[in-house]
């Protein structure tokens, strides 16, 4: 209890005690009560030895409301004990900020939302109210999605998470868009849950892109990809859908781990594969439209879902190595012919060609062998001729049917694309697609038109060529060409030099050889003169008469000339 009389030093203690309560409470907040309402503002008793006022529009709605009432207890914050007027400098917005603070904290490390008001917009973003503390919420954790227009979201409250703070700065940052998407995978994981395979929802086209379109199905996206789209071939997701359109969809497959969704909209329709076999039996001709040409063939529909493949061997009998484009153009109808079916893999094959006459068929039927047949050399090769006959076939003369006599090597020569010749047709292989020719067949053959020529006959020969080797012959009265080699020159080694023969010049041979089948007719002078010399012997002697073997060669060559001139 204190004295009555209180001494020098009892006054000093009790002011000592007076500055430490006041430098205790200065700087934080301090309950009070309210003593008087005065206009507008509230005269505030915190237990010093003099009161404070505070604006009463610093008390919010309990204000406005008149709430507020004289004997009510409050939080202020004592900024100082006292101003120059002799109060106490008071705040209730500081006391609301230091007690949002504290909670604030406590919600920051505990990862706990917190409520607040959007009230403000600034540089890069906006300003929230936290119950009396201020935050700032950067424009990019507005929203999942970037937001044009944020009026309807001010002045309400909304859950926030605080990212950062700061209280020696005072700075504290906030994010509704966290909170936005741990609601949406709360949300999604709760939809995933809820969706099996093979159910049919309602979702609205939220995205479109080159492969597909992305449904909404209210809180998950699910991926509805362009073949799953139709039955049909779709070649971009505008052909049938728009942003914004609400479409029936079937839940194809759930991934709970990823939470992908695929969707398909064909799997609504009827399968048009089904009893395909039936449908477009093989060997049967159909109309369709060109949908899609590419480098192997084009695509051709031939209903609603059903495509068959026409492969570029299959779309002409004569355009070999023409790309597709050049025979068909997209959109075109075309008639085919359906070649192979296969339901599993959901293949049909097609053929243009076959809906078309085989132009090797109606050459074979109108020009058979022995045909005479003229047309343009389009190609020369280094085994033949190929000639462009009617019908747009190409037929071959090969080398050995260019000439009876010469190589074929040097008679190719002779001819140039562009040409325009003449062949008899030899042979046509339908099933090969192959045309054989023959030119030297023109003028036939001139060893079947040789008369009594045989072997061991003695013919009369003209020298065409003269070479190291030999000479080359043409027997007189014909058209067959022989060659005679050195050895077969003469029976003497010392006049087997085919120099001392001129073109032009007459001879006589045996023909040692005459093969029509093989076609080679050999010739020899040497063996004429031996077949001469055993002749002579025999008829005038041999020459141990004493006669010379000139003597009888000279008796033999008179004898013939006698024979001759008779």
């Amino acid at each position: 209890m204190p004295a009555t009389n209180p001494s020098r030093e009892d006054f000093a203690a009790l002011l000592e005690e007076s500055f430490q309560t006041t430098e205790l409470y200065e700087g934080a907040v301090v309950k009070g009560i309210v003593i008087a309402i005065e206009k507008d503002l509230a005269v505030i008793d915190v237990g010093l030895k003099v009161e404070g006022r505070v604006p009463l529009k610093e008390f919010g709605v309990r204000a406005r409301d008149g709430e507020l009432k004289i004997g009510d207890e409050v939080e202020v914050y004592l900024e100082r004990v006292e101003n120059a007027l002799g109060e106490a400098v008071l705040s209730r917005d500081k006391a609301r900020r230091e007690e949002s603070w504290v909670r604030l904290e406590v919600a920051f490390e505990k990862g706990e939302k917190v409520i607040g008001h959007i009230f403000n917009q600034v540089k890069g973003g906006f300003t929230v109210d936290l119950d009396g503390a201020t935050a700032f919420l950067p424009r990019s954790q507005v929203d999942i999605r970037p937001v044009r227009d944020v009026a309807p979201l001010m002045h309400s409250p909304q859950p926030f998470q605080i990212l950062k703070m700061d209280k020696r700065r005072g700075n504290i940052v906030v994010s509704r868009r966290v909170v936005l998407e741990e609601t949406r995978a709360e949300q999604r994981s709760e939809l995933v849950q809820s969706l099996e395979e093979g159910q049919v929802v309602e979702g609205v086209v939220k995205n479109i892109t080159d492969y597909g379109a992305f449904v909404d199905l209210g809180g998950i996206d699910g991926l509805l990809h362009v073949t799953d789209i139709a039955w049909r071939r779709i070649n971009h997701p505008t052909e049938v859908l728009t942003i914004g359109q609400t479409v029936k969809v079937q839940i194809i497959r759930v991934n709970q781990d990823t939470h992908r969704i695929s969707l398909g909209m064909k799997q609504l329709e009827a399968d048009p594969w089904s009893g395909i076999e039936a449908k477009y039996p093989v060997n049967t001709r159909f109309s369709g439209r060109v949908t899609n040409i590419t480098d192997y063939g084009a695509f051709v529909e031939l209903e609603p879902g059903i495509e068959g493949l026409i492969h570029v061997s299959e779309m002409s009998w004569t355009k070999k190595n023409v790309h597709p484009g050049k025979i068909v153009a997209t959109s075109q109808e075309v008639e085919v012919m359906v070649l192979e079916v296969d339901s599993v893999k959901r293949r049909i094959s097609l053929g243009l060609k076959q809906t078309l006459q085989n132009p090797w068929d109606v050459f074979a039927e109108k020009y058979p062998a022995g045909s005479v047949v003229e047309g343009e050399v389009k190609n020369k090769t280094e085994f033949g001729l190929f000639i462009g006959l009617d019908g747009d076939v190409d037929g071959m003369v090969h080398l050995s049917d260019l000439d009876w006599n010469r190589p074929g090597e040097q008679v190719i020569e002779e001819f140039n694309k562009g040409d325009v010749v003449k062949a008899v047709v030899l042979d046509v292989d339908t099933d090969k697609e192959r045309i054989s020719l023959g030119m030297k067949q023109l003028a036939g053959d001139p060893l079947e038109s040789a008369g009594d020529l045989r072997r061991n006959a003695i013919v009369t020969c003209e020298v065409v060529e003269i070479k190291d080797a030999g000479i080359e012959v043409k027997i007189v009265d014909t058209d067959i060409t022989a060659f005679i080699r050195r050895a077969d020159l003469a029976r003497d080694r010392a006049d087997q030099r085919p120099e001392r023969f001129a073109v032009g010049e007459k001879l006589d041979a045996r023909i040692t050889q005459f093969d029509k089948k093989s076609r080679k007719v050999g010739l020899s002078i040497k063996a004429l003169e031996i077949a001469e010399e055993k002749e002579a012997v025999a008829q005038f002697g041999s020459s141990d008469s004493g006669a010379s073997l000139g003597d009888i060669l000279g008796a033999a060559l008179r004898a013939r000339q006698d024979d001759d001139a008779a």
